[in-house]
């Protein structure tokens, strides 16, 4: 090693670092103190950039040399050490404790000297930070580079936002958005705004998007493809199909043509938002476009099918991939298998798992789960039950919903000591016991009268917290209603009161005119509508998508409606809990007729600030209904207007039942109309009320044309609709179509309940009412037909002289 001077030539300098790194390798940097040499910072900066020095021997030799009187380090020195630190070739871990131990160091330094990073070392020690999670360090480096004056890049801020919105950063990756707006900087490019949009989509933050969304267009930024499909997608799904009509005309208008995913996103919103008519409408135009289907646009108008009962459709689908070559997948398979269950088709659906296995696809957790609840609905309790326990032996296929569906079958059959081992079992195995699960179980506790048993919770389910906020809030809700109320709104109303069944039509938006029983129920899929809205202002080749833009811009496309039925429990954490504790214990008291509980359970949430949801009117409003308090039913339609909560497809079940119970036919067909242009479906409860809401109005004919359409649509009835059908025909005195649905019930392997045999009884009665009337009938048939016999008998008589007949 040197003793001193100056570095006069190049070589020496080479010399000078080969031996500085040659004794790092051997020690550190303390064996280099023995040694004076001038530390010049074109010496540091050679040594930093030799590769082959580990990147904490060339750490170390920096901190020494800031250590040194003589030396003033640059600001490229300080990128170099930066650099070192954020491109070290080790593995994650180790680079994780360089960035933790060394750079925090090394960065106070370089402010103190009041130096700053070049706008590279900047953005590799963004990078750097995202990708070790360090997200508040990279926040730092971003205030240092403002502060340094070094420019925003929008190169920088741009992959800074890719990384934290692929990492869920959500909040962080909107500040920094809201930061680049509010510099006047350009904005950052396509990836980063789309890989934004997309993360706010996945969190399911509306407003933050809509606004992200209104900023970009502010400042008229150019959306590409993939941007538009994210908005159309986005928009769509949060019941916005008219603005996303608008996003694809603007689309077409700036010259660009809409690709397969284009396609794809707008039949995905049509489907969510029961507009299946036009999903498949569009379908077709899709395989005329040049554009060839793929495995998820199949999967799309499927599912869609599937949902809304439309299972024959969606088996020629299935056949028609198919022939395309188009290899369907396992959530193709278990979309099919559940509609069909739902259908009550269980040949069929079994069928189409044999058809999966064969085709080499194996079944998932999900599959499988598919098929016990399946089982369990169609009335197949032992089938169920023996595959899930052939599941558990083999240790595979079985999850904590797998073990919620057999609870809530064994709860709703009254077996609560069989549930709570099941229980015991799920947590040993390892599985969380959800607020689903645990509030089902105390609805079934309360309805065998065995709450008392509650505690007993304690020791079966792990998440002891989960259970002490449901005893506590239990024990907290009894309390409270125990105590005294105010009375200062005693003898008011809780719900407007509404006599007048037809203001349900101005409640619910409907003009009169919208259809009635006779008109189809299926509206477009049984006509070609689109072909009657053909018009054509150059920007695109598809009519039918210019009709939807143009319903877009009247906003015809924007109603609040969920084709969804509302959950009782949506399990989300503190921001749910409390309603989905109302949910059950309005199930629990409504299920015991206890209304007045319910009602004030209901009364006292509101008045605290919570927000009821759709399922909890629409089980008020059930109630009533089959109370026969209509007005008030009514009256609790107008509060959920008012408090702006969206009605659901059981919204419209329950008016159309409450209608029936009425005698008022033809208002439940109008409103029954009115949900199939929103894109309601017609499952088997609607057609069940429906059927019933016919038949009582005595209209028959009606009940048994939809009794076929249903049928033909691919759904089974059930024992409800068979029963049904029986009891309106009997009761009209229709008694040979009476026993024609009887038989058509056993042949379909439909098992009689304690319902059936009611009607049954009350069809007997029928018969023999009508075998009385037969004989009465006969009787004075024959009565009849003597009299006239005895009638001419006389008049022949009469005519012969007195004096002939004395000798007879």
């Amino acid at each position: 090693m040197p003793s001193g001077g100056a570095l006069p030539t190049s070589a020496g300098t080479l010399l000078l670092v080969a031996s500085i790194i040659k004794t790092l390798a051997r020690g550190g940097p303390a064996d280099l103190c023995k040694f004076t040499f001038p530390l010049s910072d074109d010496l540091v900066r050679r040594v930093l950039l030799r590769r082959s020095l580990q990147p904490r021997r060339k750490l170390d030799f920096f901190r020494w040399a800031l250590t040194r009187p003589d030396y003033e380090p640059s600001p490229e020195a300080f990128s170099l050490a930066v650099r070192t630190i954020c491109r070290s070739p080790t593995s994650a871990p180790v680079a994780a404790a360089l960035l933790d131990d060394e750079l925090p160091s090394i960065l106070r330094s370089m402010r103190g000297r009041g130096l700053a990073l070049d706008p590279q070392t900047f953005r590799l020690l963004i990078d750097a930070s995202v990708r070790s999670g360090k997200f508040d360090r990279a926040l730092e480096a971003l205030d240092d580079m403002e502060r340094s004056g070094a420019g925003l890049d929008p190169g920088v801020y741009g992959s800074v936002l890719v990384a934290l919105s692929r990492k869920n950063q959500v909040a962080v990756a909107l500040s920094i958005f809201d930061k680049v707006l509010a510099s006047g900087v350009a904005i950052p490019d396509n990836l980063a705004c789309n890989e934004l949009l997309v993360a706010l989509r996945k969190a399911k933050m509306k407003d933050e998007f809509r606004r992200v969304f209104d900023e970009l267009m502010g400042r008229s930024f150019k959306l590409d493809n993939w941007g538009y499909n994210i908005c159309i997608h986005a928009f769509g799904r949060w019941g916005e199909l008219g603005f996303s009509m608008k996003l694809f005309k603007r689309l077409k208008e700036e010259g660009r043509q809409p690709d397969l995913c284009t396609y794809n996103s707008l039949i995905r919103v049509l489907c969510f938002v029961g507009r299946l008519d036009e999903a498949l409408v569009l379908f077709d135009e899709l395989k005329d476009s040049g554009h060839e289907p793929d495995v998820f646009s199949y999967r799309i108008v499927i599912q869609g099918c599937c949902k809304a009962y439309r299972l024959e459709v969606a088996i020629k689908l299935f056949e028609e991939m198919q022939t395309r070559n188009c290899s369907p997948s396992v959530v193709i398979y278990n979309s099919l298998i559940d509609g069909l269950f739902k259908s009550k088709r269980l040949e069929d659906a079994c069928k189409f798992l044999e058809k999966m296995m064969q085709d080499g696809l194996r079944p998932t957790c999900w599959t499988y789960n598919i098929l016990i609840d399946g089982l369990f609905k169609n009335g197949r309790a032992v089938a169920a039950y023996s595959l899930f326990n052939d599941l558990k032996k083999k240790g595979r296929y079985v999850d904590a919903i797998t073990y919620s569906i057999v609870i809530l079958y064994l709860i709703r059959n009254g077996r609560i000591e069989s549930c709570l081992q099941l229980v015991e079992e799920m947590e040993a195995r390892g599985f969380v016991v959800d607020l689903v699960t645990l509030t089902s179980i105390v609805i079934g506790l309360h309805k065998y009268g065995l709450w008392d048993r509650a505690e007993g919770l304690m020791k079966y389910v792990r998440n002891g917290n989960l259970v002490m906020n449901v005893l506590r809030w239990s024990s907290e809700i009894e309390a409270v209603m125990r105590s005294p109320q105010d009375r200062s709104k005693d003898f008011t109303l809780m719900f407007p009161t509404v006599d007048d069944a037809d203001e349900i039509l101005n409640l619910m938006k409907i003009s009169s005119s919208d259809g009635n029983c006779g008109t189809s129920f299926r509206g477009m899929s049984e006509g070609e509508p689109h072909n009657a809205m053909v018009g054509s202002n150059g920007w695109t080749s598809s009519s039918y998508m210019e009709r939807l833009a143009g319903e877009g811009e009247h906003d015809g496309l924007s109603d609040e409606f969920s084709t969804l039925r509302g959950r009782r429990v949506r399990d989300k954490g503190v921001e749910t809990f409390d309603i989905d504790m109302v949910n059950t214990y309005m199930s629990i008291f409504l299920g015991k007729g206890k209304l007045s509980l319910a009602c004030k359970l209901f009364e006292i949430f509101t008045e605290m600030g919570r927000e009821p949801v759709s399922y909890t009117y629409n089980s008020l409003m059930s109630s009533f209904v089959k109370k026969g308090y209509f007005g008030i039913a009514w009256g609790v339609l107008v509060e959920m207007g008012e408090q702006l909560c969206p009605a659901d497809i059981a919204t419209y079940s329950v008016i159309i039942q409450g209608l029936g119970k009425m005698g008022k036919a033809d208002l439940a067909c109008i409103v029954l109309e009115h949900l199939l242009k929103k894109g309601g479906h017609l499952d088997v409860v609607m057609y069940n009320t429906l059927i019933n809401a016919l038949g009582k109005a005595g209209r028959l004919d009606e009940a048994n044309n939809l009794f076929k359409q249903m049928t033909g649509s691919g759904i089974n009835p059930d024992i409800v609709t068979f029963n049904t059908l029986i009891e309106i025909h009997s009761k009209q005195g229709r008694v040979k179509e009476a026993y024609k649905f009887l038989k058509m019930m056993l042949d379909a392997g439909c098992s009689p309940n304690h319902v059936t045999d009611t009607i049954l009884d009350s069809l007997e009665k029928e018969i023999e009412k009508v075998r009385y009337q037969k004989a009465s009938m006969k009787r004075f048939l024959v009565a009849l037909n003597q009299q006239m016999i005895y009638s001419r008998y006389h008049k022949v008589l009469s005519k012969i002289p007195l004096k002939l007949l004395e000798g007879t």
